[in-house]
């Protein structure tokens, strides 16, 4: 599959989320799962899109016009993520929290408004069909990779040994003015 047809379906899968969010209450539970349904999706895509498309795209623009598109999108993208970022915040669902998904709704929105129109022009004009499909194919395989790692991760944190329990430090009998010194290992 082409990276355009790639970057699209994912717009698609991320716009669901956000329009369910819309559809919340402030106070709704659901908004927290959602935030981070949205901020785990974008993440990965964001970050695929500025090493395999993005970088790309820039380096082969020929005129400042197209490398401006190119750079929008990535000011965009750090829009969004400072967005992501407050919606971490473990915070109960509440208006602020709702306002905040809202602005990162739109935000992303029109992102991919003007990246479906001017930064696919740039990419159509500049790469051609087994370019789009060879970074598709890449795109597929870092998708996979960051997927298994962090089904991967979780697993692993799973089955981590529990933490061995401190040592208190020896010190002298109150009142005495002196420590005992540690000994050193």
């Amino acid at each position: 599959m082409d990276v355009l047809s790639i970057i699209k379906q994912e717009h698609r899968q991320v716009g669901a989320l956000i329009d369910e969010a819309d559809g919340c209450e402030p106070g709704d539970e659901r908004l927290h799962e959602l935030a981070r349904e949205i901020s785990e999706k974008l993440s990965l895509h964001l970050s695929i899109e500025e090493r395999l498309f993005y970088g790309p795209l820039r380096d082969q623009a020929e005129d400042s016009e197209e490398r401006v598109d190119v750079f929008e999108a990535y000011t965009e993208h750090a829009a969004a993520k400072g967005l992501m970022e407050m919606l971490r915040s473990g915070r109960k669902p509440d208006e602020r929290f709702k306002a905040e998904m809202q602005v990162l709704g739109e935000s992303v929105k029109h992102h991919v408004e003007e990246e479906e129109s001017k930064v696919f022009a740039v990419a159509r004009k500049l790469f051609d069909d087994d370019e789009l499909e060879g970074i598709g194919e890449q795109w597929e395989k870092a998708k996979q990779r960051a997927q298994r790692s962090s089904t991967g991760g979780r697993k692993k944190a799973a089955r981590k040994k529990p933490a061995r329990k401190s040592v208190a430090r020896k010190t002298a009998p109150a009142g005495t003015g002196t420590r005992r010194k540690k000994a050193r290992r």
